[in-house]
This record gives structure tokens, C-alpha cells and sequence, in this order.
């Protein structure tokens, strides 16, 4: 089954860094595993202002 990812960046945001905590060491795993886009994930979240810190594993 292919989760479908929320369009609102603020929830998205949310399970993504879920997802990050929970299941996957690298944001680059999450991306491979659920076949999502890296880059238009990050220009997602960088629209809220929120960057992918590597230390902490998830979008601050």
C-alpha cells in the first residue's frame, strides 16, 4: 500500500518528521523507501521555513 502525503506543508511537515523518528535514519532512506521526491520535498518544507538538520534527523 502507497501512502498518499499530505499537500499542507504544515501537516506534511508532521509526518515527515514522524516518519524520520519512528522508521528511517536518513532522510535519503525515508525518500528511497516511499519513493518521494527529495528535492521537492525540501522546496516543500523550506517554504514554511524548515531545513533538514542531518544531527537531528528531522526538519527544524
Amino acid at each position: 500500500m502507497i501512502m498518499k502525503l499530505p499537500t499542507d506543508p504544515v501537516i506534511l511537515l508532521s509526518v515527515i518528521n514522524t516518519k524520520l523518528r519512528d522508521f528511517y535514519s536518513t532522510l535519503d532512506d525515508l525518500c528511497e523507501d516511499m519513493s518521494i521526491e527529495k528535492t521537492e520535498l525540501e522546496n516543500t518544507l523550506n517554504s514554511i521555513d524548515y531545513q533538514y538538520d542531518k544531527k537531528r534527523n528531522q526538519f527544524v
